[in-house]
């Protein structure tokens, strides 16, 4: 059982407000400018002496303001971390890793947040951020809506190559109901895919990483949306059966993950297919040669909504394979009877929420669990929204980083949760002194973090927004390495269905044929 962790101080940021100035200067800025109503219209030396006050007052609010600018980066300590390693140093968690990947719901590892849990939950947490890092999100390329790296340097591109995983798929998806804001679509006529979208990958720790973690470790990232919380609002409006019982998941979610066609380059089979016939295959080979195996699933905002389906089909298939989903800003999927199927088949789930984010509070705003205390009236409502698993929540409140205003998109981005589960100590207590990962990041694609840190909001670009200046002295687009072009035929065996027998079962369970 972890030991306690002491309660770390709380570094409070002085509330932002106007500067007061010392009350001898205010009294005389009130006399100076006419401030008292009875006093007559000013004439020209009056008016000189007013602008002179005001040039005299704001030279002191300015350096008034300065002086709390500095003492606030020196409160927050920031130009001390400049040189100081972004990580701690990695522990051998072999003996507790069961444990850490919630085989008892992680009870007595939340609150106080144990360090070990800490560390894994930041690294999946960094695996869904890459499927928005490597993202073409660039409508005027004809790549837009692929990956801007093949498998084998994504992570070095990324500087994710001491997480000790190697990337072995990569998903594709698409959707036959039209969903809006969701597939990234390029301006041009000529592009790499005019349906499918890249997705994620499947990744699988190497030999070093296994033995510290104490098992071979394989990971699905799920990609998610940084859409405004309407679109899950106009996604809650049918449940659709899943599985063989009473089990329903929301429509909109389900055609992404299951979705096909013929006629299309990527998703000659569902993104469900080609990301099963992966985990088959490595949990297949790994348990040849005798190691312990585990899936872990991880993905933000929608991505956490697709590894439920994930994880459910893989525990209709591996039964005996510990399953684990570690969510972030996820909305509900499915119905109580989905949620109750995922429990009994022994898929744990740790959903990483922040009190001010909207999403996980959709579908199912007013209909969700809640009704559940009505049942012995109502019965069991197999058309109620319920979330799935544990709940790490988070509050922006607790970081001195972070702006206090109403910033909807800035609460949903999953750097802003990264950034507060690497500060989080326990519930009644402030942010880590001693966190630390690096808080330049949370502003990667938003404007959350204090002026004081002089971060620029929506930093995170390509050099020159993607230009190049060619031999010529002309700025032009470069075209891609060969390598980092998504490619049908490179990639084949991918995106078709291998040999699977009968009792695999993706099909009867998702009503999709193999």
């Amino acid at each position: 059982m972890a030991t306690k962790n002491a309660i770390r101080p709380h570094y409070h940021l002085p509330a932002a407000h106007k500067t007061r100035l010392p009350p001898t200067v205010q009294a005389y800025q009130d006399f100076a400018i006419g401030k008292n109503p009875r006093q007559k219209p000013a004439n020209r030396a009056v008016k000189l002496a007013e602008s002179l006050s005001n040039m005299w007052n704001l030279q002191i609010e300015t350096t008034i303001q300065r002086s709390l600018n500095r003492s606030n980066l020196d409160l927050l300590g920031i130009e001390e971390k400049h040189n100081t390693p972004t990580t701690s140093p990695k522990e051998d968690i072999s003996e507790k890793w069961r444990e850490i990947h919630g085989s008892r719901d992680w009870d007595d590892l939340l609150d106080p947040l144990h360090p070990w849990l800490r560390r894994e939950i930041v690294k999946y947490g960094e695996f869904a951020q890459a499927t928005y890092d490597a993202f073409d999100f660039d409508a005027f390329s004809e790549y837009c809506g692929s990956c801007m790296y093949n498998p084998h340097k994504l992570f070095d591109k990324l500087g994710l190559t001491k997480t000790g995983y190697n990337v072995t798929q990569y998903i594709y998806a698409m959707s036959h109901i039209d969903l809006p804001q969701w597939l990234e679509k390029s301006r041009l006529v000529d592009t790499w895919s005019k349906d499918s979208n890249w997705m994620g990958f499947v990744a699988v720790s190497d030999d070093q990483e296994s033995k510290r973690i104490g098992r071979r470790d394989i990971v699905v990232a799920w990609r998610g949306t940084v859409a405004p919380s309407e679109w899950y609002d106009n996604m809650q409006r049918k449940l659709e059966p899943i599985g063989h019982g009473d089990s329903k998941v929301e429509h909109g979610f389900l055609s992404i993950y299951t979705s096909k066609s013929d006629f299309t380059r990527y998703n000659k089979s569902s993104a469900s297919e080609q990301v099963m016939t992966q985990v088959k295959k490595l949990v297949d080979y790994y348990q040849k040669i005798g190691e312990q195996v585990s899936l872990t699933i991880t993905g933000h905002s929608l991505g956490g909504a697709l590894g439920l389906l994930n994880a459910y089909e893989a525990a209709k298939n591996f039964p005996n394979l510990p399953i684990s989903v570690v969510s972030f800003a996820a909305p509900r999927v499915g119905n109580i009877a989905f949620r109750d199927e995922l429990y009994q088949m022994g898929v744990k789930t740790l959903r990483v929420t922040i009190k001010q984010d909207v999403v996980p509070r959709m579908p199912g705003i007013v209909f969700n669990e809640s009704l559940q205390r009505f049942d012995d009236i109502t019965g069991t409502l197999e058309w109620v929204y319920t979330h799935v698993g544990v709940e790490l929540k988070l509050d922006v409140r607790s970081s001195p980083y972070l702006k206090k205003g109403l910033n909807l998109v800035g609460f949903h981005m999953l750097e802003t949760y990264l950034h507060l589960v690497d500060g989080y100590d326990r519930s009644d207590s402030g942010f880590r002194a001693d966190a630390k990962r690096d808080v330049a990041l949370v502003n990667k694609d938003c404007d959350m973090l204090v002026d004081e840190l002089r971060i620029p909001p929506n930093w995170y670009q390509l050099a020159n927004k993607g230009l190049e200046r060619n031999d010529h002295g002309r700025w032009v687009k470069p075209k891609r390495d060969p390598e980092d072009i998504p490619s049908p035929t490179m990639e084949s065996h991918h995106y078709h269905v291998l040999e699977l027998d009968d009792s695999y079962g993706i099909g009867s369970w998702f009503g999709v044929s193999i």
